[in-house]
């Protein structure tokens, strides 16, 4: 893969080898976005020689430049104090206090290089570049696209603006909503159909969404799905199905794993081996239009631009606005400052703005979503917790259910915030965790949020009230009338669509959550070709989109599991219409 790299070298004199003073080894370590991370320094006149990672649980590929560019500069500039990997803050923040608290126990002080000795060397990549198939945004809609345009035979290129690829796909559970996929029969689900998936979209959306462009993604979903597994060769699990609030069957396919990780690495790996240019760290500012045609990207990278024409046309899949706190409450003013975003930091919207530049209409903006499952501190989403979608129970300060868990999202997330704090605890036993494994699954998490204060596990009742400061008198109230009500059908309170789970023997787990801005329903408009439409109805000629970047597809709500099944089946879609396009 091509990927435009910026390599630390230093100039640092002073480190060559016969010094007098003999090496010294010290270990230290910080708590990334995943749990501990462990160096291993060697040091040598109080200079840096060499960093070795010794243990980490970080997202290979979101972390992937914090234990290669950031390591590198550390040792270049003998010093700490450096940026982080723009997209991986948390990973690049453990890591370097891992490296401090080793050269702490070293006793040595390290002692800022002077930054004009540090020499950034760039790849050589041209002002102009030529291509059929110009795709902006290296999520999964982008590699999508990107992969099916070569296979068709185009010459393509993938831009992407951060450090590092995958943006919210790589971060997210990344289950995908299938009707008729090869798990169910296995569960004894044989009544299902990509009507019925698409009538529970549109009434998930209340109605607001474009039901052709609705029909494509879930009559398309099977195909999309074998392509991912026979194609990229996606591992899911063939015993087991995710069942989203909003949707009348269990049909989301669960990738190993449980998050985006699997997808990205094996679009990586295609990629690569198709010969695909991917282009980090470089950021679409502008389409070009030549006699109302989009025939290019104009881009940028550490202040230098360039130019990228394409013959055919350009694929948007840059995602949605949900890192933009600022364009959130302009289009949303109920989603305010209590929220947090669970989107990666790239999901911030510019491309919108251009592609209306360009005359693309955009629709359904103020339709945003939350999703209610959270880290109180960082605001990514709680993937342990989804024990939720298998009978673990919300509860607020006062010990009390005040929701039915599986309600739409929106629902469930103003419904935390009108509680006592604005945050709930979500409570499970060992029964509800065992259909899942969520806590086997997602391991560094459990280590991660149990630091952190924010969750624990528990024999007993009287230890879960120790921990959360419920009252312990209503919390056992509260547990012995959920396992009374147990059973689809039984749920007096609040309806528990699935059916209430018997909590009244340990062991527990609890969790603290809020919600956070999640996906932004609104975006550009498309078709059901993908083809990007001007406010009158007409097509934008030779510019697409797919994914999160669209505005059409989810109505005022998305439902679960179907970002991925929007992603891959829309970026398949585009990649090829633009492949072929003349």
């Amino acid at each position: 893969m091509f990927a435009k790299k910026l390599l630390a070298a230093t100039l640092i004199a002073g480190l060559a080898c016969g010094s007098a003073f003999s090496a010294t080894v010290s270990e230290g370590t910080g708590v990334g976005k995943h749990g501990d991370i462990t160096v291993k320094v060697t040091l040598d006149n109080d200079k840096l020689q060499k960093i070795e990672i010794v243990k980490q649980h970080e997202n290979p590929v979101l972390a992937e430049k914090v234990f290669t560019d950031l390591k590198d500069e550390v040792i270049a500039r003998n010093s700490t104090d450096v940026d982080a990997i723009s997209g991986a803050t948390f990973s690049s923040k453990g890591f370097l206090d891992a490296v401090n608290d080793a050269v702490a126990k070293a006793g040595v002080k390290l002692v800022k290089a002077d930054k004009k000795l540090i020499k950034k060397v760039e790849k050589a990549l041209p002002l102009v570049n030529n291509y059929d198939v110009v795709v902006v945004g290296a999520g999964g809609a982008g590699f999508s696209a990107a992969i099916e345009a070569k296979m068709h035979g185009a010459n393509v290129v993938l831009l992407e603006k951060m450090p590092t690829v995958g943006g919210n796909s790589l971060i997210s559970g990344a289950e995908m909503n299938v009707a008729k996929n090869w798990v169910q029969p296995k569960l004894g689900i044989n009544d299902d159909s990509p009507e019925l998936h698409a009538k529970d979209t549109f009434k998930g959306g209340d109605g607001k969404g474009d039901m052709d462009v609705i029909n494509v993604m879930t009559h398309k979903a099977l195909d999309a799905a074998k392509w991912c597994r026979d194609e990229l060769g996606v591992k899911f699990e063939d015993d087991n199905l995710f069942f989203f609030g909003g949707h009348s069957r269990k049909r989301a396919l669960i990738p190993e794993g449980h998050t985006g990780t699997e997808f990205i690495k094996k679009f990586s790996a295609k990629a690569e081996k198709l010969g695909i240019p991917v282009i980090t760290e470089m950021k679409a500012e502008e389409l070009i239009m030549k006699n109302g045609r989009v025939v290019g990207v104009k881009a940028s990278s550490h202040g230098v631009e360039y130019t990228f024409n394409a013959k055919n046309g350009v694929i948007l899949a840059t995602g949605g606005f949900g890192a933009n706190p600022e364009m959130v409450k302009r289009y949303n003013p109920k989603i305010d400052e209590r929220f947090k975003t669970t989107d990666a930091p790239g999901t911030t919207g510019e491309a919108l703005y251009m592609a209306e530049r360009a005359g693309a209409q955009l629709v359904n903006m103020g339709y945003i979503q939350t999703y209610p499952i959270c880290d109180p501190i960082s605001g990514v989403i709680e993937l342990i917790a989804d024990a939720r979608f298998d009978g673990a129970v919300m509860l607020n300060q006062d010990g009390k259910r005040f929701v039915e868990e599986l309600g739409r999202r929106d629902v469930l997330s103003h419904a935390i915030l009108d509680q006592p704090g604005g945050y709930c605890w979500v409570l499970w036993n060992d029964k509800i965790g065992n259909i899942s494994n969520t806590v086997k699954e997602h391991q560094t998490e459990y280590e991660a949020f149990t630091k952190q204060g924010i969750m624990t596990h528990c024999k007993d009742l009287k230890c879960i009230a120790d921990f959360t400061k419920m009252p312990l008198g209503q919390l056992k109230a509260t547990v012995d009338r959920v396992s009374s009500m147990t059973g689809k059908g039984n749920d007096k309170d609040f309806h528990h669509r699935a059916g209430l789970v018997d909590l009244s023997q340990g062991d527990y787990y609890v969790i603290k959550a809020v919600p956070s801005t999640h996906h932004t329903m609104g975006g550009v408009r498309i078709n059901a070709k993908g083809e990007v439409l001007t406010a009158d109805g007409k097509v934008v000629p030779g510019l697409w989109a797919a994914g999160e970047v669209t505005g059409v597809t989810h109505g005022t709500n998305r439902l679960g599991g179907n970002a991925y099944t929007d992603i891959i089946v829309f970026g398949r879609l585009t990649g090829e219409a633009a492949a072929k396009a003349k």
